[in-house]
């Protein structure tokens, strides 16, 4: 596996970027200010442990800063309340998704998903309105909310729903911020 060593400008621009001082990194990367003075200016070649170190502590402050609208999905695909179940199914093979959000009048309303469909025991469960089978407990964020805030959200829900003056604008799931922290 090549891993991509960041070059000492590399490791300056993040850090200004993120408005953060050598100290501050040097005190979140458990490593002394002059080192990371004499990384950034190219005079000295860390150590490896020492490198990870800083790029740990510049990804942390990265994910502290990054925000919803950062990470998320635009264009959602969605289905109505009144849509049945069975339109829900179809749609959801159709775009490889195991769940939707529902919404009305471009306002969330809930999220239908795979499990919700396989618990109704109805056998004519497809033709029921998305409303009978969909979670009604969804989150909601603005899209500056930080991905601190959306990640503690995600650890009781399946997906967080990103609204601006309460219409959807995009959606984030866990692999979107998996993805933005890995």
């Amino acid at each position: 596996m090549n891993m991509e060593l960041p070059t000492p400008a590399d490791l300056r621009e993040r850090r200004t970027d993120l408005e953060l001082t050598q100290s501050e990194l040097a005190d979140r990367a458990d490593v002394s200010q002059p080192l990371i003075a004499r990384i950034e200016g190219g005079d000295v070649d860390p150590r490896l442990s020492t490198l990870r170190r800083i790029v740990g502590a510049l990804a942390e402050a990265e994910s502290a800063v990054m925000h919803a609208e950062d990470i998320m999905h635009e264009g959602v695909i969605t289905v109505a309340p009144d849509d049945s179940v069975r339109e829900a199914i179809d749609v959801m093979i159709q775009e490889g998704y195991s769940q939707l959000p529902v919404v009305r009048d471009g306002r969330p309303q809930g999220l239908i998903s795979n499990s919700d469909i396989r618990q109704l025991s109805d056998e004519n469960a497809g033709e029921l309105p998305v409303a009978d089978a969909m979670q009604e407990s969804i989150t909601t964020v603005e899209p500056d909310a930080t991905l601190d805030e959306v990640n503690s959200h995600l650890n009781h829900q399946d997906a967080v729903m990103v609204v601006r003056g309460g219409q959807l604008v995009g959606i984030v799931t866990e692999a979107d911020v998996a993805a933005h922290i890995s």
